[in-house]
């Protein structure tokens, strides 16, 4: 389900979507900077710090009410305690991904990811493609699929990301709420996890944060807000563009840990390279289809 079609709201979503891919298309930089940690510290880390952060936004924006009145809604919090476990895995193969030198991977995955939202729009939700959106899709799927095939290895985080990450747009879409107040009961959903989690490895004396420096500990507390940021906007657009829209902005992400994979070192091959060109070709088919179908909607 779409909040109201209109020009001003479709611009607004188109905004807040490249800002959440955006910055996870440099998440790269954060997990390498805070490798040192394990990854499921880490994990626990985004969603503790996430509550705190995600509360203040609430009550700026007086929206505690209507996070209320979601627990009112069984079947409501149903869908979110499976966007929430869809998410939680999706951030922690990630980080582990990009903590054992498997960028590429991960961004091979989120390459995918757009395929599939595509996928589950036409079969689902019943949206059309162009003639020109088709050959997008098929120039996109040559590319994963020679990165796959000859990419070395099966790539099976980026199928469980690709995957995982659907399930969670595709339920996130489909829940009656605001951007904010979804994700805030997202995140509480997972903090007792994260908490026993926590008092799990201070008890085996495995818990990092207190003996880390300050700059760590500083960093591992900045996981809240560039946790709730992204994942806000990317809630926001999500309820105002199509599946197919929102799909095809997600390859700001992955092209961006593409480059940060090549910064840090990962092996460049003839595959990546052709999946690389496929996918731009393809991604700048279909923005040149929505910018003809625009022209031919603008009034006179």
């Amino acid at each position: 389900m779409r909040d109201n079609g209109s020009p001003t709201q479709s611009v607004a979503g188109l905004y807040a979507g490249i800002t959440a891919y955006f910055i996870w298309g440099i998440f790269p930089i954060y997990f390498k900077l805070t490798e040192t940690i394990s990854a499921t510290e880490i994990l626990s880390h985004r969603v503790l710090w996430s509550v705190p952060f995600g509360l203040l936004i609430l009550l700026f924006r007086r929206q505690l009410k209507d996070v209320a009145d979601a627990f009112k809604h069984p079947k409501k919090i149903g869908l979110l305690i499976i966007a929430s476990i869809s998410l939680a895995a999706n951030w922690g193969v990630y980080i582990w991904a990009v903590q054992q030198d498997q960028i590429f991977q991960g961004s091979l995955g989120y390459y995918m990811n757009p395929l599939i939202y595509v996928l589950v729009g036409v079969v689902f939700f019943k949206e059309q493609l162009s003639k020109w959106q088709g050959v997008s899709v098929v120039l996109a799927l040559l590319g994963v699929t020679v990165l796959t095939l000859y990419g070395g290895q099966f790539p099976a985080i980026a199928l469980f990301l690709a995957v995982s990450f659907t399930i969670y747009g595709v339920v996130r879409k489909s829940v009656d709420i605001g951007a904010m107040p979804g994700l805030f009961i997202e995140t509480i959903l997972l903090l007792l996890p994260a908490l026993a989690y926590v008092y799990w490895l201070n008890q085996n004396g495995q818990f990092d944060f207190p003996n880390a420096s300050q700059d760590m500990q500083g960093l591992l507390m900045l996981a809240g807000p560039i946790t709730v940021l992204p994942l806000l906007a990317f809630a926001f657009a999500a309820r105002r563009l199509s599946l197919t829209m929102l799909g095809f902005l997600q390859y700001i992400g992955p092209t961006l840990q593409f480059m940060c994979g090549l910064y840090y070192g990962e092996t460049f091959t003839k595959a990546h390279a052709v999946c690389f060109c496929l996918i731009w070709t393809a991604v700048a088919v279909f923005m040149w289809d929505a910018w003809r179908q625009s022209k031919k909607l603008a009034p006179a």
